[in-house]
């Protein structure tokens, strides 16, 4: 599909033209011209002679060549999500990966899907490179480092990507991932009244696309719909049920947390009744490695080790998963859920466990890292993630 606007916008920002400037060159208004660009109208055709004229392009080369700008810009993409920069936890990605979308921007300037991709590449660099700084308030709730985050170059970057997407984009996809990135980034920054305002934005949870699915389908459409919501329903909840433990410290004065972990653990059994988690082992991983943190301080330390074992157990499980093109689901309530994993490959996720623990490093846990790393049966442990 050719899409005019996009196009005109490319060759603008190309030139460094503003929209007030093109429009003065046509004899339009700048109005007209950002209507265009956001594809909510097209130039009279009489136009259109006098557009391609003023970026020095033939009419075929503004029409045209649709096809293979789009396969440049997947290709591009493609070669952004080969680094899998949110599955590795080194960050030697950062500089070529980053250079990648660079490049892509100078072939095709102002294109939303590459502009997003860099800004999602800068927020995860961001972390990577410079950490979430926290501490616990004289009142023992969490508090992020905001001075020091100020600081990140990756973030501030990316932040001013996405508010220009913002004010731009045409594609509501865009536009929603940018607020996605933004929102975390904002808080750790200290905007917290724009993070609150993006957030208010969305949509609430009732409305949201799993929810809607599984409304607007009967039948087996409606069953497999379903099970996806479970399913992502109880990444949330898991995800968040960490999160709420970790914004008050004193939530750690008690077996709170290894009760409230085990609870999310126990909610994905479940809903995979026959232990059949297909891409949600990863989830379990992590809960598992939290786990282990968490009893281990509260002095459960032959539980903490079975739950590293469990965590070894599902990993080992999602590398036989990953192996194949397509997962499906067994047990009862889920059993129409499918997952398209693309291409089958080799991935070696159990041994990079002893560099994941505890996935979550809030509170603190340098001492408890020391105290359960003396004992023999760590040493154990990671021997077997290497087997």
């Amino acid at each position: 599909m050719i899409r005019l606007g996009e196009r005109i916008r490319e060759l603008r920002l190309r030139d460094g033209r503003t929209q007030e400037a093109l429009a003065g060159k046509l004899g339009v208004t700048a109005q007209a011209i950002s209507r265009w660009e956001k594809g909510i109208c097209y130039p009279d055709m009489e136009l259109v002679p006098s557009i391609a004229n003023c970026f020095g392009v033939t009419i075929d080369e503004l029409f045209g060549y649709e096809n293979d700008r789009e396969q440049r810009i997947e290709a591009i993409l493609k070669a952004v999500e080969g680094y899998g920069i949110r599955s590795r936890a080194d960050d030697e990605w950062i500089e070529p990966c980053l250079a990648v979308l660079r490049k892509g921007l100078a072939e095709f300037p102002g294109n939303e899907r590459l502009l997003i991709a860099l800004a999602d590449a800068l927020s995860e660099a961001g972390w990577r490179r410079f950490e979430e700084w926290t501490d616990y308030d004289g009142e023992g709730f969490l508090q992020h480092r905001i001075e020091t985050h100020r600081e990140n170059p990756f973030w501030n970057e990316a932040v001013g990507i996405c508010e220009n997407l913002l004010g731009s984009a045409s594609d509501s996809t865009v536009v929603t991932r940018a607020v996605t990135i933004l929102i975390p980034l904002y808080r750790n920054l200290g905007e917290t009244d724009k993070a609150i305002a993006c957030a208010k934005s969305m949509p609430r949870m009732r409305e949201c696309r799993e929810v809607l699915l599984a409304a607007a389908t009967d039948g087996r459409d409606r069953a497999k719909y379903t099970g996806e919501l479970l399913l992502e329903t109880a990444r949330l909840f898991a995800e968040h049920t960490v999160y709420a433990l970790m914004t008050d410290r004193r939530h750690f004065e008690s077996d709170l947390p290894v009760e409230a972990v085990r609870g999310a653990i126990d909610l994905f059994k479940r809903l995979c009744s026959d232990d059949n988690f297909g891409v949600y082992h990863d989830e379990l991983i992590k809960l598992y490695l939290y786990l282990s943190r968490v009893q281990w301080e509260r002095g459960y330390h032959d539980e903490a080790f079975a739950s590293l074992d469990e965590a070894l157990a599902h990993a080992k499980a999602l590398e036989r998963v990953l192996k194949e093109p397509e997962h499906r689901f067994t047990a009862p309530l889920v059993s129409f859920v499918e997952a398209d994993l693309g291409e089958g490959r080799e991935v070696r996720i159990a041994e990079q466990l002893p560099e994941d623990w505890p996935f979550w490093s809030i509170p603190d846990c340098t001492e408890i890292a020391k105290e359960i790393k003396a004992d023999p049966r760590w040493a154990a442990w990671v021997k077997r993630t290497k087997e």
